[in-house]
C-alpha cells in the first residue's frame, strides 16, 4: 500500500481570494480579515490518501449491515421496561450477505423504530412518501407514529 500526500493552492472559498470577508455583521464598507485563509486569499488543501488496492474487513467485529441509521441507538440489550432488543429487530442484513453483494431485503428498513417518512429521508429521499396526514417536525411526535404499522403496510401497497 503506497501513500500520497497531495498539497495544492486554490483560491480561498470563503473569500473569494480576496483575503477579506464581509458577512451580515460587516456594513457601510467594514471587511474583516478572512479567517479561512488569514488574509492570504488562497488556501493550501492537502489530501493524505492510500492506493485503493481492495475492500477491507472491517476493524471490529460486525454481525449485521444497515443501510442508513436515521439518528438512533442500534444495538442488543434490555431496556429498563425489561424489553429485550437484537440487532435484527433494527432491521438490516447479515454481515456476510452484505459482503457478498447481496441488496439489502424487502422489509430490511428499521420498521419497529422508524416510520416511511423518517427511514426515506435518510435512505433514499425519493422514495420518501409525501402523505398529506404525515406530520411536520420530529417524526416520533406525528400523532400516526405509534401505529406506523398502518403507515409501512401503506409504504408496501404503494411501493410494490
Amino acid at each position: 500500500m503506497t501513500r500520497h500526500i497531495l498539497e495544492l493552492e486554490a483560491e480561498c472559498k470563503t473569500c473569494g481570494a480576496s483575503g477579506l470577508y464581509v458577512g451580515m455583521a460587516e456594513r457601510d464598507g467594514a471587511a474583516v480579515v478572512c479567517s479561512t485563509c488569514k488574509g492570504t486569499g488562497k488556501q493550501i488543501i492537502k489530501v493524505d490518501y492510500a492506493d485503493f488496492e481492495e475492500r477491507k474487513l472491517p476493524a471490529k467485529l460486525v454481525a449485521r449491515v444497515f443501510e442508513v441509521n436515521p439518528g438512533i441507538v442500534i444495538g442488543e440489550g434490555t431496556t429498563k421496561e425489561g424489553k429485550h432488543f437484537n440487532l435484527s429487530d433494527f432491521g438490516g442484513m447479515p454481515f456476510h450477505d452484505w459482503l457478498y453483494g447481496k441488496p439489502f431485503p424487502e422489509k430490511s428498513e428499521d420498521r419497529n423504530f422508524t416510520c416511511p417518512a423518517w427511514w426515506y429521508q435518510c435512505a433514499n429521499y425519493n422514495k420518501k412518501p409525501k402523505w398529506d396526514e404525515c406530520g411536520y417536525g420530529i417524526f416520533s411526535e406525528c400523532k400516526h407514529f405509534p401505529s406506523k404499522n398502518r403507515c409501512w403496510n401503506r409504504w408496501d401497497e404503494e411501493n410494490s
